[in-house]
């Protein structure tokens, strides 16, 4: 199951933990209320997890990659990892699924603070659009993930400030009205 937990302010290596002291853990209800979605599903079989394909179904996620993030797998693997763990949103969800390996999204809470979510082996998230993210590797420095779209995939990521972009206003909208 997925952990979730406040981070410290602390600079050093990204790949790292970085819990409060004493852990301030974030629960699924929490995260759900920020409008990120878990799921669990069975990675081992997921080119024929029917799980899989009715989410891809009733979501309409048409299109789907798999990308490998490994120093020797991934072109320009320094420039990614950089340019993964700035802060920013997309203008769509960003789906993504770990087949394999392990890493963190982080995502602001209504506050303004940053959440980690460790994300492992089977576990599916959803981060609406418009939400503050980012995501790094976690000190095994290996992921293999499955990245879903509806209709054709659009990578452009917009870094912080972006309070202006539609998306934004309308997820910001949409955590007022969580708070109701």
């Amino acid at each position: 199951m997925v952990e979730a937990w406040y981070m410290d302010e602390s600079q050093e290596d990204q790949r790292a933990p970085h819990r409060l002291q004493p852990n301030c853990a974030v629960s699924l209800e929490q995260l759900r209320r920020l409008g990120v979605v878990y799921r669990k599903l069975d990675a081992d079989n997921y080119e024929t997890d029917p799980c899989l394909k009715e989410i891809r179904r009733a979501e309409n996620y048409s299109w789907m990659d798999i990308i490998t993030i490994h120093k020797d797998k991934l072109p320009n693997y320094e420039e990614k990892i950089k340019t993964f763990y700035e802060e920013h949103l997309h203008l769509d969800d960003e789906i993504r699924y770990i087949l394999d390996g392990s890493g963190y999204f982080d995502v602001r809470d209504k506050a303004d603070r940053w959440i980690r979510i460790s994300m492992e082996k089977g576990d599916m998230i959803t981060l609406p659009a418009g939400i503050y993210h980012r995501f790094t590797l976690d000190e095994n420095n290996y992921v293999k993930a499955m990245r879903l779209f509806v209709g054709e995939p659009v990578w452009t990521a917009y870094n912080r400030p972006a309070d202006d972009f539609p998306a934004r206003k309308q997820y910001m909208k949409f955590l007022a009205e969580e708070a109701q």
